[in-house]
């Protein structure tokens, strides 16, 4: 609030110092024609005229603003302190320069401007300049002093105003510089900590894996052993060793998984091609975005995704046409599969995309589905963007 209402003070000091001064002439060659009679000479008054056209031709340049500060700010105060000379009323133009040598001047320059703005009106309330009397130099003494004091306290104050508004700019840039270094600190905490989950996640599914490996090296890889070694103790026959073959194949695929739990897909290629096998002949694929190496658990967990959300476009949704978009940006990957086929209103209590949503979660992303009857449906899976290794 406080910078919208110093934004509008300002342009209203704009205003005024663009339009302002015709006002004050104006005024002042009114008041000055009043009592050119007693003041002016004819050839005071021709004297006038060429000063007066050229102080509006000033004004007139100046408001267009094609005339540089300091030369508007000096031609202005000399053509304003000879109609002055000429007619004290005149001083009321003279008046422009308490209000801006600070705007067009620096330093000491500023200060003489102020010093002829005050030498000007002082002459004129004495009554006039040369002062013509005793009388007249006392008052345009005394004047002066006046006016400067003013023009000293006014000058105070227009600098102690400048400097709170310096002062309070400083701490607006530094604030926002602030504010932008805590977003990016955020940032960087919200992709370490996703960087963390994942990683949790990671030890979680590693304790679990070795978990089922020994349960199945324990269990049912050495319950088939014991059994192909039963089968071969007993007498041969063609059931028996199908039964044998059988076994022997079952033990090989526990074996397997206990060496890899990890999507087959994704043994020997990256997510793109890992997309490109499971959805040839099945959806269209698009990748945008510059393809980077992804953490395991998030390379698994979007294969898996696009898997399940190609099982129901083609089970459940009888779709046509499928298209799936794997993006990668800068922080974050983002896979989207869209049919065509028939949609819902609700989803279904199965497994399929609850077990989407969950395998989104495990890894610190989000999983969004939007469906509507005869439109589709569209699911949006985001995951951090996490390198491997």
């Amino acid at each position: 609030m406080a910078t919208i209402q110093e934004q509008k003070i300002q342009e209203q000091w704009d205003r005024f110092h663009r339009w302002g001064p015709f006002g004050l002439l104006l005024l002042a060659s009114l008041m000055a024609l009043l009592i050119r009679e007693e003041v002016m000479s004819p050839a005071e008054e021709r004297a006038a005229v060429p000063l007066l056209l050229t102080a509006v031709a000033l004004q007139t340049l100046h408001a267009a603003g094609k005339v540089h500060g300091p030369v508007y700010f000096w031609i202005r105060t000399a053509v304003a302190f000879a109609l002055t000379w000429l007619n004290p009323f005149f001083c009321i133009y003279v008046a422009l320069g308490y209000f801006d040598p600070q705007q067009y001047l620096s330093g000491r320059w500023a200060a003489a401007g102020s010093f002829v703005t005050v030498v000007t009106m002082a002459g004129a309330q004495a009554g006039g300049l040369p002062p013509g009397n005793f009388g007249q130099v006392v008052a345009f003494v005394g004047l002066f002093v006046l006016n400067a004091g003013l023009v000293f306290i006014f000058t105070g104050l227009a600098e102690r105003e400048l400097e709170q508004s310096r002062v309070q700019a400083e701490t607006i840039a530094e604030l926002e510089l602030t504010n932008a270094r805590l977003e990016q600190v955020l940032a960087e905490n919200a992709g370490l900590q996703a960087q963390l989950l994942v990683q949790a996640r990671e030890a979680g599914v590693d304790d679990e894996r070795r978990r089922l490996a020994a349960e199945i090296h324990d269990t049912i890889a050495q319950g088939l052993v014991g059994v192909i070694a039963q089968l071969q103790a007993t007498e041969e026959s063609e059931h028996v060793r199908r039964a044998i073959d059988l076994a022997r194949e079952s033990l090989n695929e526990a074996r397997r998984s206990v060496q890899d739990l990890a999507p087959a897909h994704l043994e020997h290629g990256t997510l793109p091609e890992a997309l490109e096998k499971i959805t040839d002949g099945r959806a269209r694929l698009t990748v945008t975005g510059t393809v980077e190496p992804l953490h395991d658990e998030l390379e698994a967990a979007l294969l898996r995704i696009a898997q399940e959300a190609l099982a129901n476009a083609t089970r459940h949704a009888h779709a046509n046409r499928v298209g799936v978009t794997l993006s990668y940006m800068d922080d974050e990957v983002t896979l989207d599969i869209r049919d065509d086929g028939r949609g819902f209103t609700r989803p279904s209590r199965g497994f399929g995309l609850t077990a989407m949503r969950e395998r989104a979660e495990r890894v610190a992303g989000t999983l969004e589905i939007e469906s509507e009857p005869g439109r589709g449906t569209a699911v949006s899976a985001r995951v951090p963007l996490i390198r491997h290794g």
